[in-house]
């Protein structure tokens, strides 16, 4: 039998893909530093970003896959680029003035406009740490203001000073003409007004590790690039932290494609080595545009785990990176019922199966042993024909379904009722749209209605699925699943609904029979009591 190290090295799901490469990188052996570095890069101009919960989810994936391959030491930053100057103030945060006062200022010297923190760029900080917490990621957080002004990045400043012209020839010519008659990778921060600077360097220093710039009043100010009072341009910056920290993995969005080859070539220039790129597609909102924390479309991090549990997130995150996907409420509800799809086949698995099942990436290789008799989808429909608001209304009908299962003993099934009633409630209820069944739909559901009233108690959901099967073959409906459509449009007011045999299982044959009848009268589910 197969290790499950040999057979991580043939597995070929995405992160031991990567892994690979990594281990390649460092020719199977231990970086001088002592450590394989893997970093995620956040900026903390807006509040957090579900995205940026999506890089680290990834990033960690792809870590735990190399573990799998390599005893070597790891080590996962998450860097905040918090002494990025304030460029605009996001619609979605309180104190717009006082933000607008702050424009030009590292981000980390903003007031926080919540009052809780030090700074903005502390609050943003603090509220990702606490959402990265929550979901367990190993990291150690890094701050850019704390290793510019703590000299940790001197060395490395000092080193792209004396590079100051090849880094120079490798920048400006992804420039427009007039912004390259006054870029300068050095970014001064004013001692006066203490906002960092977009100001043209005229001469540069390397043995003294200073730099001259004329400020706006035409003078010439004369300050060292070391200790916090220079910061660089955000692309020679990313290359500088690559190669001050050794920097091994890194990925990013689809629209950062250009800046990962010019700092690729800038880290070079230092006499560095650019680390292990992975490109991501970037998600959607549902209207198709890209996501942007300061414009605040698409789902936040909050949002998604009102409606579900994380782990159903952490899924969306590992299926299809490469592929452009929309983050709206919608997708919700089928990553919730892949998740606990995913995880009951896991437990059947053999180890090769096992590592390209995407729990074993979410759990790294251990996911718990619970499970839910229900699917999301069925628990929302369920609540739609209930028509309530009270888990215990819900419970009531999956008792009987499943007589072993309670609140208690499964906390699991008893969270999914609580996020398919404030999902139903929120999403389904106020968008559905009932309609009339034709003719032929009619005479199709008042035969159910007798099959059903013919099955035993002890109908279960196969039987029952295949009553319904039966009645769709019988009228003719072609394709069969037209059938279906027409039951979920007429019954749920949806044109997409669960597996009926479950949900009538469920649901019961007689509160199913009286649904019918009920819909087939013209009435609405709003009425269902």
């Amino acid at each position: 039998m197969s290790s499950v190290r040999e057979l991580a090295l043939e597995a070929k799901a995405w992160p031991f893909a990567e892994a690979r490469r990594i281990l390649k990188r460092i020719g199977g052996k231990t970086p001088e530093k002592g450590y394989v570095l893997f970093e995620t890069g956040y900026g903390p101009s807006g509040l957090p970003h579900i995205g940026t919960f999506g890089e680290v989810s990834r990033t960690t994936m792809v870590r735990r896959a190399f573990e799998q391959l390599s005893d070597i030491p790891t080590k996962l930053f998450a860097f905040s680029d918090d002494m990025d100057g304030f460029r605009s103030v996001p619609t979605n945060v309180p104190e717009q003035d006082m933000l607008a006062q702050n424009i030009g200022k590292p981000l980390t010297s903003v007031p926080d406009p919540f009052g809780t923190h030090d700074s903005f760029g502390a609050h943003n900080n603090a509220r990702l740490r606490e959402f990265l917490d929550r979901f367990g990621f190993e990291y150690e957080f890094l701050s850019a203001t704390e290793c510019y002004q703590s000299g940790r990045f001197d060395e490395a400043l000092l080193t792209l000073l004396r590079e100051y012209d090849a880094v120079q020839s490798i920048m400006l010519p992804s420039l427009g003409e007039e912004r390259q008659q006054t870029y300068s990778p050095f970014l001064p921060v004013c001692p006066e007004s203490g906002k960092v600077l977009q100001a043209p360097v005229v001469e540069t220093n390397a043995d003294a590790g200073t730099i001259v710039y004329r400020r706006d009043d035409d003078q010439l100010i004369e300050t060292p690039v070391t200790g916090g009072r220079c910061k660089l341009q955000w692309k020679p910056d990313w290359a500088m932290r690559w190669f001050a920290l050794g920097v091994d993995y890194e990925m990013s969005g689809k629209d950062l494609i250009d800046s990962v080859r010019l700092s690729g070539r800038i880290t070079r220039a230092l006499g560095g080595k650019p680390p292990e790129s992975f490109t991501y597609e970037l998600f959607l909102d549902e209207n198709g545009e890209k996501i942007s924390k300061s414009r605040g479309n698409g789902l936040t991090m909050e949002e998604w785990l009102t409606y579900a549990p994380g782990d159903s997130l952490s899924l969306f995150m590992f299926q299809k990176p490469n592929t452009a996907k929309r983050l709206h409420f919608d997708v919700i509800p089928k990553a919730v019922d892949e998740y606990f799809t995913f995880k009951e086949k896991f437990a059947k698995e053999d180890d090769a199966a096992r590592l390209q099942n995407p729990v074993w990436h979410i759990h790294n290789g251990a996911p718990s042993a619970d499970s839910t008799p229900i699917s999301f989808n069925i628990l929302l429909n369920l609540a739609g024909a209930c028509n309530t608001e009270d888990k215990a209304v819900l419970w009531g009908f999956i008792s009987r379904y499943a007589p072993d299962a309670a609140p208690e003993s499964h906390p699991l099934l008893d969270d999914l009722v609580a996020y398919a009633i404030r999902y139903y409630q929120d999403f389904v209820k106020p968008t559905k749209q009932y309609r009339a069944p034709n003719d032929v739909e009619r005479q199709a559901i008042l035969s159910l209605v007798d099959a059903l009233g013919a099955l035993p108690d002890s109908a279960d959901a196969k039987e029952i699925q295949n009553q319904v099967y039966e009645v769709g073959k019988k009228f003719e409906f072609d394709p069969l699943r037209d059938w279906f459509k027409a039951l979920y449009e007429v019954l749920f007011g949806q044109d997409q609904g669960p597996r009926m045999g479950s949900f009538i299982a469920l649901y019961g044959i007689e509160e199913t029979i009286a649904l019918m009848r009920r819909a087939l009268e013209g009435e609405g589910l709003s009425t269902a009591s």
